[in-house]
């Protein structure tokens, strides 16, 4: 999300990108079909993000593309620098100066976007989009249907996010390093309490501590997903979090702030990995490429998502922090960025992002594309086998407006470590029901 375009995803910097050849399994040329082909075709520009390996990734992609294509040329560029990505994409699209494609849609950015007028319904504009999303990313795609049930974004890469653990202090607490008891809520109350008495670090946690809506994504979501089976935070339009599972996983992280083993301060470096990678905080969460993070800085574990009862690993949902293709209305060549999106997210070029980002793409078929990239990178196989249960925002109107209600209300009933959760969530739903 809005991650600024930031999170920067990660990073395996000494592995073997694989060629990117010419041909394109997948749909990498071609009209897209009857409605394709009544569409212009010719150069166009994209935008990516501005971390270096994406870069790096996509530099590879378009020249492949470029090669085969001379009059139908690509351009690309890192996102201009603002605000944040977000800000960027809506400003272009007001100025009707959008690009064609934007490798770096965030899934709570579509509802505006899309308001805007800002995005092609790729199911009504090309005969083969509904077809070719859903063979590639599977029952995933429907977690990004817009209410008209119309796709204007195209799924791309996930991130399932886990529980890392820095082992050398997880050690110097008397807490087991390699198999620590952090499946439940008590279990990481307990090992916070021994952590913040060993004094082996200065917080057990140290989550996104702005009131920034996107910061939902790095504390109570994640662990809400988990705890409540892959519920979302909206459902049928009306919040989702006052229920059992909702106030469960609250009451845990307020205890979290009282207790003094989470910090509600602004972090004064890098807040989405700085704490954990500098030895602040003992834990993190975070997705696979927290590894690109954290390699050098800290010995490190991943854990599921810890959840009030206690769930196996392959029953526990988690936040997928997924990043999407936009495919925008200002495009004067709608036939070739189509074209273009089907090249850059056919097999090899899927695989080859894996390769080069550590990121996964979302793909129904990730661990049989993956398999020889997870039998020498073992790490990653844990965030592979979470990919089907990785779940997104939901993709509702106003939904940055509802996620800053849940913000403020966090801040006042959770990072103070004081107040009434029931009254003061309660009273964010309404207003969220309300919107």
């Amino acid at each position: 999300m809005r991650r600024k375009a930031r999170v920067a995803a990660a990073v395996l910097a000494a592995m073997a990108v694989l060629p990117l050849a010419a041909c394109g399994s997948g749909g990498s040329g071609g009209s897209g079909g009857a409605a394709a082909t009544a569409l212009s075709s010719g150069p166009i520009d994209i935008w990516y993000s501005t971390n270096k390996q994406e870069i790096a990734w996509g530099d590879k992609v378009v020249k492949a593309w470029n090669d085969q294509h001379p009059d139908q040329q690509v351009k690309a560029q890192a996102i201009p620098a603002g605000k944040s990505s977000e800000d960027v994409i809506a400003a272009s699209i007001t100025a009707g100066n959008a690009p064609c494609l934007v490798f770096n849609t965030a899934p709570a950015a579509v509802p505006a976007f899309q308001k805007q007028g800002g995005l092609v319904n790729l199911t009504t504009t090309f005969d083969d989009a509904d077809k070719y999303i859903t063979a590639r990313s599977g029952a995933a795609a429907e977690g990004f249907r817009s209410g008209d049930h119309g796709l204007y974004q195209v799924p791309w890469k996930t991130n399932p996010f886990m529980l890392y653990y820095n082992k050398d202090v997880f050690k110097k607490a008397g807490l087991d390093p390699e198999h620590p008891k952090l499946a439940t809520y008590d279990d990481v109350l307990a090992a916070a309490k021994a952590i913040k008495d060993s004094g082996a670090a200065d917080v057990a946690i140290y989550p996104p501590a702005t009131a920034d809506y996107t910061n939902v994504n790095f504390d109570f979501y994640p662990f809400y997903l988990a705890n409540s089976d892959g519920t979302q935070l909206i459902k049928d339009g009306k919040a989702t979090f006052t229920g059992d599972r909702g106030m469960e996983t609250l009451r845990f992280w307020q205890a979290l702030y009282a207790k003094g083993y989470a910090s509600a301060e602004a972090y004064s470096g890098d807040m989405w990995a700085g704490p954990f990678a500098d030895g602040t905080a003992a834990m993190g969460v975070a997705g696979p490429w927290g590894k690109a993070q954290f390699d050098g800085k800290v010995k490190y574990g991943v854990v599921p998502i810890p959840t009030a009862a206690g769930k196996a690993a392959d029953a526990t949902s988690t936040f997928a922090d997924s990043k999407n293709i936009g495919l925008f209305t200002a495009c004067k060549h709608k036939s070739t960025a189509w074209d273009f999106v089907k090249f850059a997210t056919n097999a090899q070029n899927d695989l080859a992002l894996l390769e080069t980002t550590g990121q996964f793409p979302t793909r129904a078929d990730v661990t049989k594309l993956a398999a020889g990239f997870l039998g020498r990178n073992t790490f990653f196989e844990p965030f592979a086998a979470a990919v089907p249960r990785a779940v997104d925002v939901p993709n509702v109107p106003a939904l940055t407006e509802r996620m800053q209600a849940f913000r403020d209300a966090w801040a006042s009933a959770v990072q103070s470590g004081k107040g009434d959760l029931n009254g003061t969530f309660g009273d964010a739903a309404t207003t969220i029901d309300g919107l």
